[in-house]
């Protein structure tokens, strides 16, 4: 079984074709890293996972259910297992803090007011906003944001886990605590994680693969440690810094 699999998978907006026949597969509780220039459908294959986006060709497949021609109002069970961290946080401005964090878990309906608010605090203290509930989100800063972000994602500890950018906009000394939290909560549930980092450094330390897309194809998927040595020379490039400008290669 696969906690997440895409076959020939394809997606276009207009006449611009993000994703052209991408091919994955992810293991239950693997943990893996998804890289790449900008506009490269990092972000578009992480909204087709959790079902808010839809394939124009191919298959999608989450935690053992077939997303092909699922209606919005079939997702919900599917969505309740997942966690999702997007890329601009996309927290809901009516809410203060505590109550993004904890609308995962309002949403499943398991547990008590007083376990849920217990369970947020303990998020907010892991990504070093404790003290912030009563806060709105008008309130926050741009990092402050991104971390009440993590926390939702993760409060529920959810079956498969996507991190868009977890790191985006934070300092060093934060980004290597949201990495230890990370790599602490996977350890404890097992989840299995996609992640998308603009901070390969810090991606490669945390998880196990990572697939390089470009153009809207999977040219590369290799252990996370090498991926600075990896044989095709678009992914060294990218991963070294050595272009100044837009990747490019007229043979692809």
């Amino acid at each position: 079984m696969t906690a997440v699999r895409l076959h020939d998978v394809h997606k276009r907006y207009g006449r611009r074709h993000v994703l052209a026949g991408v091919s994955l597969d992810v293991a239950p509780g693997a943990r893996l890293g998804l890289i790449g220039p900008s506009a490269s459908g990092k972000t578009v294959l992480c909204k087709l996972v959790c079902g808010l986006e839809h394939a124009d060709r191919g298959t999608v497949e989450v935690l053992g259910e077939d997303l092909t021609g699922r209606r919005e109002a079939e997702l919900g069970p599917l969505r309740r297992r997942i966690g999702m961290l997007f890329q601009n946080a996309a927290l809901f401005d009516f809410l203060s803090v505590a109550d993004n964090v904890a609308f995962p878990l309002e949403q499943r309906g398991a547990l008590a007011a007083d376990a849920i608010a217990a369970r947020v605090a303990d998020r907010l203290r892991a990504v070093g906003l404790a003290g912030s509930e009563a806060k709105l989100t008008a309130e926050l800063s741009g990092g402050m944001k991104k971390r009440v972000g993590i926390a939702r994602a993760t409060v529920a500890d959810a079956e498969l886990v996507i991190y868009d950018e977890p790191t985006a906009g934070l300092d060093p000394v934060t980004t290597q605590k949201i990495y230890d939290l990370m790599a602490a909560d996977h350890a404890r549930t097992g989840a299995t994680v996609l992640a998308v980092s603009s901070d390969v450094a810090a991606l490669a330390a945390f998880v196990d693969e990572i697939a390089f897309l470009y153009r809207g194809h999977l040219i590369y998927r290799g252990p996370a440690r090498t991926i600075a040595d990896a044989p095709d020379p678009i992914v060294r490039q990218f991963v070294r810094g050595e272009l100044d400008g837009p990747l490019d290669d007229p043979g692809r």
